[in-house]
């Protein structure tokens, strides 16, 4: 991989869980990771996602607000039990027992990220480690902040080791919660390797539609937005927030696109077109994704990038995939799914690559991406 000597060969499998930004669950991916050619080669085993019933999706809310130290702590280890459980359900899934898993690594939760300060993801390493038998990986984002970069984004790793392409550039998007593009050189070279965040993914989306049709709890298959007409004004003043046009490296999360923001996108919609409907309002949050991905392009895209792959939650909204095949007129906008599998199992097979990455002693940050100053190891061992 030609960045530090690795202590050994690290070959095996390993388990990544996830909890995004998105909130609507845990990804759980059994991979195996097997050291080849100075690189690795990856093998999707298995597949699980646990989806959050709305009482622990409004407990995490309330942690991103503000809660008391009690409710912290008990949440911290009850998200534990939570990445537990679907750690055990992969090892289920895939025929595993646990001693035939190297480790497994967790992203846990993040209930606040602030770039260039500090960064904090809760569910406790230790009551995996004991649930599942399995040693655990946990942290990864806190020694690249170290460094003096921004934890984030974390994935660009595994966008260049397993899912460049050989002969051209490739953009990489994660549509979760926050959206985020990775930028590939041929053959995922790590030399001019670039990725941030382009701001909002579905979370803005997803609270669009909270707040307007309690009912659901996302805009199923993009029905919603396909029957509104979004509100350009309202894109319009919203696309002038500052994070936009600050240059790369950057990260944001739901300290900036949260609730409130999303609060404050419908109060434009009605002011910018009285009478708006929720579908009018979703529209709008649909084309902001969308228009703030074009746009991050235009401004700070200069590397030949003519393919653009989906990936995450929003990939499966057929009216953001159409708005941003509409914002990136010159691209050509795949499925993740349709060239490597799942893409729901993405960020997850990513942090299990990270896992295989501490075993091995080899750095898992991309200094291009974060900011860091240098290569790093991540993540902190939890023995089982």
């Amino acid at each position: 991989m030609g960045r530090l000597r690795s202590t050994g060969d690290a070959s095996g499998i390993y388990i990544g869980l996830m909890s995004g930004t998105s909130l609507d669950g845990i990804s759980a991916a059994a991979a195996r990771f097997t050291a080849r050619d100075g690189g690795v080669a990856a093998e999707l085993l298995a597949f699980v996602h646990a989806p959050y019933d709305e009482s622990r999706r409004e407990r995490m809310l309330a942690a991103m607000s503000g809660v008391d130290a009690r409710e912290y702590c008990r949440l911290a280890y009850d998200l534990g039990d939570w990445l537990a459980d679907a750690a055990n359900d992969c090892l289920a899934a895939a025929g595993l027992t646990p001693s035939d898993v190297v480790a497994v690594a967790s992203h846990g939760q993040t209930i606040w990220h602030e770039p260039g300060h500090s960064t904090w993801q809760l569910g406790e390493p230790a009551v995996i480690a004991e649930r599942t038998g399995i040693s655990v990986v946990a942290n990864f984002r806190a020694r690249d902040m170290a460094a003096g970069g921004q934890g984030a984004p974390l994935v660009p790793i595994a966008d260049s080791m397993l899912f460049a392409r050989q002969d051209d550039w490739r953009g990489l998007q994660n549509l979760g919660g926050i959206g985020n593009v990775t930028l590939v050189p041929p053959g995922g070279a790590t030399d001019g390797l670039r990725a941030f965040d382009t701001g909002p993914g579905v979370g803005v989306i997803d609270a669009v539609t909270r707040r307007l049709v309690p009912a659901l709890p996302y805009d199923v298959g993009g029905a919603l937005a396909a029957r509104g007409r979004a509100v350009d004004s309202a894109v319009d003043d919203a696309l002038r927030d500052p994070y936009f046009s600050a240059p790369p490296p950057k990260s944001t999360g739901r300290e900036l696109f949260g609730a409130a923001y999303a609060d404050r996108l419908i109060a434009a919609c009605r002011a910018g077109r009285p009478g708006a409907t929720a579908e009018d309002c979703v529209a709008t949050a649909v084309a902001l994704t969308a228009r703030s991905i074009g746009d991050a392009f235009a401004r700070f895209v200069t590397e030949p990038v003519h393919e653009l792959v989906l990936s995450g939650g929003g990939a499966r909204n057929p009216a953001l995939v159409s708005a941003i095949s509409r914002a990136l007129p010159r691209l050509t906008v795949r499925s993740f799914d349709a060239l490597f599998f799942d893409g729901e199992a993405k960020e997850a097979v990513a942090f299990a690559l990270l896992g295989y990455l501490h075993v091995s002693r080899l750095p898992g940050n991309v200094p291009g991406a974060t900011g860091a100053r240098g290569p790093r190891v991540l993540g902190q061992w939890v023995p089982a």
